[in-house]
């Protein structure tokens, strides 16, 4: 384990838990994140007995930018 991905690690997880506005109602199926110090945590609200995934900012934001070009939508498909 890198230096950086060691203290993305030893952040505490201390804020609040964000989970987007077209999860369901009951949170408890649900993709969460929180910001911590040098990027932010993942966290899969129906396994709260595993650790949430830690990635920097960087990391997140090139997901994102792929997943808003198309690039996972075959995923989805039946």
């Amino acid at each position: 384990m890198t230096d950086s991905t060691s203290a993305l690690y030893e952040a505490p997880l201390s804020g609040a838990w964000l989970k987007s506005s077209l999860s369901s109602g009951s949170g408890d199926a649900c993709v969460r994140l929180m910001k911590i110090d040098g990027g932010v945590a993942v966290d899969d609200s129906k396994r709260p007995d595993l650790a949430p995934l830690r990635y920097t900012r960087a990391e997140l934001a090139a997901f994102l930018q792929a997943a808003k070009a198309g690039e996972f939508d075959h995923l989805l498909e039946g």
